[in-house]
């Protein structure tokens, strides 16, 4: 660690001071990165936190960084590898809808990020409007979240129902779920970038980790809480 707030590892410069300056410590982005170097961070991380996350890590990587810090653990779904403190007290209430099954493992990348940040998560799955009693079973107990993150692939199209149910603030999250003409999840991007509804912020597309990095914000400034 130096002055200027960062440990150096010649391959990384750890932020060690984010916390102290955003309320949220450094999260690592797994993705594409050697696992020799992923551990290191790993415990670099987990010794002056005591707790790490990560995104978008594979089996491999899992397997790696357990050889240094067994405790590590690994969800499929979400593909988050993380070592967390044991006891949290979470506030506020955050609801993670999704349109489909196959939107699951981004809205779980959302939840578990709010999770990990303290927030309470409340989750809606298979809500989407090929089935809209599904949804409007459940929309009162959406309602009453302090941020709603909606993901869907397709053509996009739950923000914006959800948009005209409730009060507070909306997350678009679009998904790479959906057939040719949906361009990987473009279409759902631009359907919610669009929306006549009031009050949704779209993040990129399955940027579950955006979600729930942005849901957690507004969930503490809901509760009075600047740092948790």
């Amino acid at each position: 660690m130096n002055d200027s707030g960062y440990m150096e590892l010649g391959f990384a410069k750890l932020d060690t001071d984010r916390k102290e300056r955003t309320g949220f410590a450094e999260v690592v982005f797994c993705e594409r990165k050697e696992a020799e170097f992923l551990t290191e961070i790993y415990k670099r991380l987990y010794e002056k936190n005591g707790e790490v996350f990560g995104t978008r890590a594979s089996l491999e990587q899992y397997e790696a960084v357990k050889k240094v810090l067994p405790e590590v653990t690994y969800d499929k779904i979400s593909h988050i590898l993380k070592l967390e403190k044991e006891q949290k007290d979470f506030i506020g209430n955050i609801a993670v809808c999704t349109a489909g099954t196959a939107d699951v493992p981004v809205a779980e990348e959302a939840a578990q990020t709010a999770e990990y940040f303290g927030g309470k998560v409340n989750r809606f799955y298979d809500v989407g409007v090929s089935g809209i009693h599904r949804l409007l079973d459940k929309s009162d107990e959406i309602a009453k979240a302090n941020c709603v993150i909606v993901a869907a692939g397709m053509e996009g199209a739950l923000p914006s129902v959800i948009g005209g149910l409730v009060r507070n603030p909306i997350i678009g999250l679009p998904t790479s779920v959906g057939y040719g003409v949906s361009f990987g999840g473009n279409v759902a991007l631009q359907a919610m970038l669009s929306s006549c509804a009031n009050g949704i912020a779209v993040v990129n597309i399955d940027n579950g980790y955006g979600a729930g990095y942005l849901a957690t914000q507004i969930n503490r400034l809901a509760c009075g809480a600047h740092d948790n």
